[in-house]
């Protein structure tokens, strides 16, 4: 299942739902995407968890979150639980429902109300032609990692429309990307950025769009007193379809760094030829906090921001030793989406991902 994909029949099987109906397990399929034309991000969630036998029973949850990048007081999440019993699925073709919303490789749809906030959305996309791994190949089919995660639409043009308390949102082939995450626990700590939406490219006269895509993930695992830190990451500069400078197998990841807090993720990487170094930054005000309950009760802290600014710059060298040369600079104000990720929360970020009542 997670060689290397190549059709998009395969590449849709990535979505598949991985619970079997065990305990101590969760899962989320994520669709995060920059509407263009009010500088605004959104982050869209469908997830299941499956507590261990001392913690509850199984549910399933939608969430939502609108970034705005023009004012951030507009800036807000929420979410809702529901029984098990509102969950319905098919693996093939992938369809799954929590009461009235919908996802599918294709396209999703729902709405939420609660907390002075009603939002809506109704999108679909033409599927990726292969899935993106964010890991070492050989994790996938090993029990190692606590969380297992890959992109089987990392960068699609969205269409359709999301309305929010009475706004609407027409999204016309806007960025996004679409994901698949799963596992018994989140990290001990962590980082994730992606940017499909650079409008600003050094050497340009005027802001244009351009295809480069870039996802990232930082974490620290922790094994008992030890914590390894590990960044890994791909860069596609000229899009989906050309050739992807990866940061991703373990010859790699001794030569790649990173740094995150609120409001700041910087890494960089190397090897012989190549050199990558890319920053998102937000304020504490742009970003959203939100509580995960891991299977086990335990407690997770993401701090999210659905439009922030990305800096992406590349480098070049004619042979191992010589000077790097910088061949581009990509950047966008509002275009990415970051997080950072603990087990403690910061205070800096006052936003909250509010729980909608009887949820």
């Amino acid at each position: 299942m997670m060689n290397a994909i190549s059709t998009a029949h395969d590449n849709a099987l990535q979505n598949r739902m991985i619970w079997r109906g065990q305990p101590g397990h969760y899962e989320v399929w994520y669709l995060t995407l920059s509407h263009r034309a009010s500088r605004s991000g959104f982050w869209i969630r469908y997830t299941l968890e499956s507590p261990v036998p001392a913690h509850g029973q199984p549910y399933v949850q939608l969430w939502f979150c609108r970034g705005d990048g023009s004012n951030p007081a507009e800036t807000f999440a929420f979410n809702q639980r529901f029984p098990l019993s509102a969950l319905a699925h098919t693996q093939s073709p992938l369809e799954l429902r929590i009461g009235d919303a919908r996802l599918t490789h294709e396209g999703m749809s729902g709405a939420l109300e609660g907390h002075g906030h009603r939002v809506r959305w109704d999108l679909h996309w033409q599927p990726a032609p292969r899935t993106h791994l964010w890991m070492p190949s050989t994790i996938y089919s090993v029990n190692f990692a606590e969380t297992l995660v890959l992109s089987p639409n990392l960068s699609i043009a969205v269409h359709g429309t999301i309305e929010v308390d009475g706004k609407r949102y027409t999204l016309d082939g806007d960025p996004g990307g679409q994901t698949h995450l799963w596992g018994r626990k989140h990290a001990y700590a962590w980082a994730w950025g992606h940017c499909n939406a650079y409008d600003i490219e050094e050497g340009s006269r005027l802001p244009k769009a351009t295809p480069a895509v870039l996802e990232t993930l930082s974490v620290r695992m922790r094994r008992g007193p030890v914590v390894v830190p590990l960044t890994l990451f791909t860069v596609y500069p000229d899009g989906m379809d050309g050739e992807a400078l990866r940061f991703t197998d373990w010859a790699a990841l001794p030569f790649t760094r990173s740094d995150y807090r609120t409001g700041h993720y910087s890494l960089s990487g190397e090897n012989l030829f190549n050199r990558v170094e890319a920053i998102f930054s937000c304020q504490p005000d742009d970003m959203v906090r939100t509580e995960y309950i891991d299977p086990d009760g335990a407690p997770a802290y993401c701090h999210f921001a659905a439009a922030a600014s990305c800096r992406l710059t590349l480098f070049k060298r004619a042979y191992p030793g010589a000077k790097w040369q910088q061949t581009r600079q990509l950047a966008t104000e509002h275009g990415a989406q970051f997080e950072w990720g603990g087990r403690a929360g910061d205070s800096l970020v006052k936003k909250r991902n509010q729980r909608i009542d009887g949820g």
